[in-house]
């Protein structure tokens, strides 16, 4: 599998790197390939949106058509978009969506954090990763001819604008945290996000390949 950083970039031009690359794996001429960027301040809005999501928001927003609802985007992320032809995974969408939310619970437990994914919380509208009552990270995705794009958000370093006016994911501002405001609580060990990239990347890609 191939692994494209993009660094910080706007979301408009990592989603047309995303639909170029959907557009490569369909057609035979790409691996599947893990896009890694964060994005500028933006919010994004998914097909289960609705005004009541927006409560405040001045800046950007995009209407895209992957699955959930409103969730913010910005420096403090890291964002995965895995392009992954599922026709070779017995088009297995369940699991993949459990793969990467199983990677980032390890990736957790790296940090001494235990997180738990939507199956260990039995409710459709908690999918991404949970820290106890907080959520640290937001999945959403879209599937075009079984190729998959969009992917996760994971909220990795305190961000001023991250989620003010906005019901993220369908909950309040204050439901969302960030790996390094958990780790404050816990003790002074800082982030580093070359080697958080590099973890979460490894273990996404090993999860893919069990499926």
């Amino acid at each position: 599998m191939k692994i494209n950083n993009l660094g910080k970039m706007s979301y408009e031009q990592a989603y047309q790197v995303q639909l170029d690359t959907v557009a490569k794996v369909i057609n035979g001429e790409s691996e599947d390939t893990l896009i890694i960027c964060s994005h500028d301040p933006v919010v994004t809005l998914g097909k289960k949106s609705s005004e009541a999501d927006i409560c405040g928001w001045n800046g950007e927003t995009v209407s895209i058509e992957r699955g959930g609802k409103a969730t913010y985007h910005g420096p403090g992320q890291v964002v995965i978009y895995p392009i992954i032809n599922l026709k070779n995974k017995g088009q297995n969408i369940a699991g993949f969506l459990q793969a990467m939310e199983d990677a980032m619970v390890e990736v957790l437990k790296e940090y001494g954090i235990e997180g738990a994914g939507n199956p260990n919380r039995g409710e459709p509208d908690y999918t991404g990763v949970w820290v106890g009552q907080k959520k640290i990270a937001s999945i959403g995705v879209a599937v075009k001819r079984w190729v998959t794009y969009h992917g996760l958000a994971f909220n990795l370093e305190e961000d001023p604008m991250a989620f003010q006016g906005i019901n993220p994911c369908g909950f309040s501002t204050d439901t969302m945290t960030s790996l390094q405001k958990v780790l404050m609580e816990k003790s002074s060990e800082s982030v580093n996000r070359s080697d958080f990239e590099n973890m979460l990347s490894k273990i996404l890609i090993q999860k893919f390949s069990e499926l």
